[in-house]
């Protein structure tokens, strides 16, 4: 017990706790951070101490502002992330758990130590310490032996002495570091920030950084009385304070809204690996084994290699603390940049929303708490909506006009009708003046069903040009809602009506809005009564065809559509006779094409025959008719060839007549 209290004399007055700084200001995103203003007085010369975890060290060394009236801050400094092992190895001593003080003094010889017996006080160097063991008539003792000023060697107890200390300022500061980084080491999650200050006076000092948070949530309750008109809007903010301190009496504001923000490593050391560079004339000459001489000379010595970079290891000396030897003056009105400053009103920050709570508040650290942040009426009615066409059955609904004169963050909302409760709701964020529909129940009191007419498909138009044949297409789909209010009670539905890609309304039926999904058509059903709703939409697609490719007969068609006009058939019908006279001359070329083919095998047979009987002896009479056949079948083949020339001609002449009132083909 006695070496606990003079090693803690060692340390007296170099491990002060900082001032605290309390939470003033507490500001809460959607994103999952939090803004935080802390501030109090520091006294002269006095450190201000901040506690984080671990994971907030990043945001908090990113955003971390400081505002001073008037003094200085020379630094900030903060619990690095070195191991506790490698941060120990760096002092020129260890203190092992449960070694007793003689044996820390003893890896000090040489130093110089000072030590309180009453009023007596000695000074000298350490010259060696020891456990004395005990006996039946003495108690364990430690002792310590050391070189006075005059040159003596001394014993003395140090279980009588009341304090020590060592006259080497830079020696006290070592145990006061070495037991500062046990301190902090206790805590595997905790991290201090320390605002340092030279100034002789006190003063005020705020402190303002973001660090992670969980995102606040907002509910909402709507409240219908018996008219169901202007019902009033409660808003609820749900914050929870994860932090390890109690937020007392401070101002809470509540942002609507997604900035962007990331994290970035910041806290944990960053080692750069560096290459190794040497001049040549440090190399190393190597040994040069030569072999013995052959037939021819051996190739010279390779090149020596460059040495290979090696990573550099990190040094045992390194700082994590940030320090700096420069003042920082940082004037007091740089506090105005800041735009979340509360004011106890809700106000439009860019693109974002701030509900700032107008009282001070209280949330003990691990606690929770709901604030309320809006109670006022608000523009709604009472509608019945059909969207899930699964279902028979409509949905009870509200439409919300926002009159509250301020954005509303999205959340749950519970509806209650003349002070019952009817049922749940979820609604995204609504901007001032902006309107949304909300369902919380199924109104069993109303059934519908649909039925889809069978699709119809017309040809609306017919174009030409370039010699394409365009034809514009018109398929109408109809879908017919049949709905039966069975209640005692008119009622104002709204039928969400699903968009149809390429499709667009038809007739005289007209949504009363248009979402990026579905029309919405407002029906106002009759108290026991039924009633059809048509929708019916349409579809218009064009279809090319190449005039070149069409047959007579498909021009035939085409000209008898009504869609047609009286110019345009009679510049088909040109087309179509043209055509008609291609084909019979394509079907007359097929013709000759086939003669000449079969005069030109009985003309091989002939010649086939007369060479077998002219080396047959009395065979020249039957010979001679086939070489006549043969000659009359050549007359054949010329006429037949020149029908087929003068047919590739007439078909060359009917072509291009086709092809020049394609290309002119217009309407």
């Amino acid at each position: 017990m006695e070496n606990k209290k003079l090693i803690a004399a060692l340390l007296c007055g170099s491990l002060l706790p900082g001032a605290e700084l309390p939470v003033r200001t507490v500001v809460l995103y959607k994103h999952g951070v939090g803004y935080f203003e802390r501030g109090g007085t520091l006294g002269p010369g006095e450190s201000a101490r901040l506690d984080f975890n671990a994971a907030e060290m990043n945001d908090v060394l990113k955003s971390l502002t400081i505002t001073d009236n008037g003094g200085k801050v020379t630094g900030v400094r903060y619990d690095s992330n070195i191991p506790l092992e490698q941060k120990l190895s760096e002092f020129p001593f260890a203190i092992q758990p449960g070694e007793p003080l003689s044996k820390v003094l003893d890896q000090l010889k040489g130093a110089q130590l000072e030590l309180d017996f009453g009023s007596q006080k000695i000074k000298g160097a350490i010259v060696s310490a020891r456990t004395i063991a005990g006996d039946k008539d003495r108690a364990e003792r430690d002792q310590l032996t050391l070189l006075m000023e005059t040159g003596d060697l001394r014993n003395v107890d140090l279980s009588a002495a009341s304090a020590m200390r060592f006259p080497d300022a830079k020696l006290q500061l070592q145990f006061k570091d070495y037991l500062g980084a046990l301190t902090s080491a206790r805590s595997k999650e905790k991290r201090t920030v320390y605002i340092d200050s030279t100034d002789t006076k006190s003063r005020q000092v705020k402190a303002n950084y973001i660090m992670p948070m969980p995102a606040w949530k907002s509910s909402y309750r709507l409240l219908f009385d018996a008219t169901g008109q202007q019902p009033v809007l409660e808003g609820w903010a749900i914050v929870d304070n994860t932090t390890g301190d109690d937020w007392t009496s401070v101002h809470i504001s509540l942002i609507s809204g997604k900035p962007i923000s990331f994290i970035s490593e910041l806290y944990d050391p960053k080692y750069i690996r560096r290459e190794s560079a040497e001049l040549p004339e440090d190399q190393a000459v190597a040994p040069v084994l030569y072999k013995a001489a052959m037939a021819a000379p051996p190739p010279p010595p390779p090149a020596p290699m460059a040495p290979r970079a090696m990573a550099m290891r990190p040094g045992a000396g390194f700082a994590g603390a940030m320090s700096t030897d420069m003042a920082v003056q940082v004037q007091a009105e740089a506090a105005t940049l800041s735009s979340v400053a509360p004011t106890g009103t809700a106000s439009e920050i860019a693109d974002l929303f701030e509900y700032s709570v107008k009282d001070a508040v209280t949330v003990k650290k691990n606690e929770s708490a709901m604030l309320p942040f809006l109670q006022q009426k608000i523009s709604a009615r009472k509608l019945i909506v059909y969207s899930d066409q699964s279902r028979p059955n409509p949905l009870n609904a509200a439409e919300l006009r926002n009159t509250a004169g301020r954005t509303l963050d999205g959340g749950p909302i519970t509806v209650y009708d003349s002070g019952a409760y009817v049922g749940e709701a979820l609604v995204e964020t609504i901007k001032s003046d902006d309107k949304r529909l909300i369902s919380y129940g199924v109104d069993l009191g109303t059934r519908i069903s649909t039925a889809m007419s069978p699709l119809t498909s017309d040809v609306r138009e017919i174009h030409a040009h370039n010699g394409m044949l365009v034809t514009k297409y018109s398929r109408v789909q109809k879908k017919i809602y049949s709905i039966r209010n069975v209640d005692a009670k008119a009622k104002t539905l709204i039928i969400e009506h699903p968009i149809t890609s390429g499709f667009a309304l038809i007739g005289t039926v007209k949504p009363l809005e248009t979402t990026s999904k579905a029309y919405r058509f407002e029906i106002a059903m009759p108290a026991n009564g039924s009633l059809e709703f048509p929708v019916s939409e349409e579809n218009i697609y064009d279809q090319q065809t190449s005039v070149s490719s069409m047959t007579p007969d498909t021009l035939l068609v085409w000209m008898k559509n009504k869609a047609v006009s009286e110019a345009a058939r009679r510049q088909l019908q040109q087309i179509g006779d043209l055509k008609t006279q291609l084909a019979a001359n394509d079907a007359e070329k097929r013709r000759i094409d086939g003669d000449v083919q079969n005069v030109t095998r009985d003309e091989e047979r002939n010649r086939q025959n007369i060479a077998s009987l002219s080396a047959v002896s009395g065979q020249q009479q039957i010979v001679q008719d086939y070489a006549r056949k043969l000659t009359e079948q050549e007359t054949q083949i010329a006429k037949l060839r020149d029908r087929q020339a003068a047919l590739e001609t007439q078909h060359a002449a009917l072509q291009e007549r086709v092809n020049g009132l394609i290309e002119r083909l217009e309407f």
